[in-house]
């Protein structure tokens, strides 16, 4: 059956209110990160910023989908939903995912204002592409909508139907980590730290640099010849630092990126 136009989450029988697929959300969301970290890792290794100004324009419109017409109708969610078709629904509340998503639609449009018409890049670029990340992450990855924790602060209507039931039993009781558990991730952080040190330490093949050999004195005549230049004129203007590596403090790795001394 195909979908309406214009809809915000699915009537259903037994909820009392329009609910939405829970599996095909997070798994929107995992698609959406995987495509927002490599927009970001570019940006901040590499300094192409090219990707995130493309990603900044697809998050954005598939968000407004979302919101504007209807969330099944979002190429993100179509894909998601085709990739959990045969698992069994989770249904939950639509009226607080709609609060969440125009969190993230509105700090799209500013990073739509910053870097897509503007060209600016700073630190709040960082900083607004980071919180996109988190959101989407802890929604892929964990099931818990943050944006939807804020739904209950700004609305008389508190959110129903959440993931995981944590609506229905906001006062259950945390499931704690007994001493044995504890002891177990300790000692995994404490093996991971050691062998990071000694990975560190000894380094790969081709990680120590070779010994310099002492270079026989240079003749007179040698002497007195003009030392070559390091660099041409076109190697110098290649390492040339752009202001945007030199805005968000890049310039080093922007330099060892573009192997320039």
């Amino acid at each position: 059956m195909t979908p309406p136009l214009f809809q915000f989450g699915q009537p259903h029988p037994d909820y009392p209110v329009p609910v939405l697929n829970e599996r095909a959300v997070r798994a929107s969301a995992g698609i959406l990160f995987l495509f927002a970290m490599i927009a970001f890792m570019n940006a901040w290794l590499v300094g192409n910023f090219q990707p995130t100004r493309v990603f900044v324009v697809v998050f954005l419109t598939d968000f407004g989908i979302r919101l504007f017409i209807n969330p099944l109708w979002a190429p993100s969610l179509i894909v998601g939903q085709w990739v959990v078709g045969r698992q069994q629904p989770e249904w939950v509340g639509a009226p607080q995912k709609r609060f969440a998503w125009a969190i993230g639609f509105v700090l799209a449009l500013a990073m739509l204002y910053l870097m897509v018409l503007n060209n600016v890049v700073g630190p709040i670029n960082l900083l607004v592409c980071g919180l996109c990340l988190a959101l989407m992450f802890f929604e892929a990855a964990f099931g818990i909508c943050l944006g939807c924790k804020l739904h209950n602060a700004f609305n008389q209507d508190k959110a129903q139907l959440c993931p995981g039931g944590v609506c229905a039993a906001a006062n259950a009781p945390r499931a704690k980590l007994n001493l044995a558990q504890m002891a177990v991730v300790l000692a995994f952080a404490g093996l991971t730290a050691t062998v990071a040190q000694a990975v560190y330490r000894t380094g790969g093949p081709g990680a120590q640099q070779a010994v310099p050999t002492r270079q026989p004195a240079a003749s007179a005549a040698e002497a007195t010849m003009p030392t070559a230049q390091p660099a041409d004129a076109a190697e110098a203007a290649r390492c040339t630092v752009p202001a945007f590596a030199k805005a968000i403090g890049h310039e080093a790795k922007w330099r060892l990126h573009n192997n320039c001394q």
